[in-house]
């Protein structure tokens, strides 16, 4: 039996120029989260993450936060760009073409008072749009292709669980709700509303047995709860 544990990254900076890299917050919950797995013995054999910033600066805390437990210099660390996110950005500007321009979107979604939850609402639009089937052919990488793309980045670190038995995999929500929703169900379609609610560094773990894939838990974060301050969805 091999155990692979799926981690959202951390939080990014929303709102910023460069959404990918993780807020102060952000290194914060992921160091906290290297020091809850030290604490529990939960030692990777190898750590697998997508290739976006978030996620190489994600798995650098977990490495500093486990490092306060244990020698983390023989964990080898593999990027896998299966792993990555969906291009929301794109995703969301073929729904609202304005917001291909940063200034009038920022200016767009301040108008409403409340621009984190307008975001939202135009983001939860945006990608009901994309996995709907009905406009595939408007995406650089439509639904169906994100998703063969996700099974096929697990079907990799499933085989390479049977050498190392415990992998981290470090990743983002969408991916790792399309992983849930498909062990769960058999294909995509628990995707949106799994993504809705994953926390960063919320961890799912999936365990690999002679049965096949278990998914034993979905977006675990007791790590967080002692500091309410380190709970964020985005």
């Amino acid at each position: 039996m091999s155990v692979l544990r799926l981690v959202r990254h951390a939080q990014a900076s929303f709102g910023k120029r460069d959404y990918d890299a993780l807020s102060r917050l952000g290194h914060e919950q992921a160091e906290v989260l290297g020091r809850n797995l030290g604490e529990r013995g939960v030692v990777p054999g190898l750590i697998i993450r997508g290739d976006m910033r978030r996620h190489r600066e994600t798995v650098d805390g977990i490495l500093a936060g486990l490092g306060s437990a244990i020698d983390v210099g023989e964990i080898d660390v593999l990027p896998d760009a299966g792993w990555d996110e969906l291009d929301f950005q794109h995703v969301v500007q073929v729904h609202r073409p304005l917001y291909r321009s940063r200034t009038a979107m920022v200016a767009d979604l301040a108008r409403t008072g409340k621009p984190r939850k307008a975001f939202q609402r135009v983001f939860d639009e945006a990608t009901l749009r994309w996995a709907g089937g009905e406009h595939e052919d408007d995406y650089h990488e439509s639904f169906t292709t994100f998703t063969h793309r996700v099974i096929g980045a697990l079907s990799s670190a499933v085989a390479r669980a049977a050498e190392h038995k415990s992998v981290l995999v470090v990743s983002s929500g969408g991916p790792i709700a399309v992983a849930a929703s498909d062990l769960l169900v058999g294909d995509a379609s628990l995707w949106a509303t799994l993504n809705r609610v994953a926390v960063n560094t919320g961890v799912t773990k999936v365990i690999s047995g002679g049965r096949g894939l278990t998914l034993a838990t979905y977006n675990e974060h007791g790590h967080l709860e002692a500091d309410r301050r380190l709970l964020t969805y985005r």
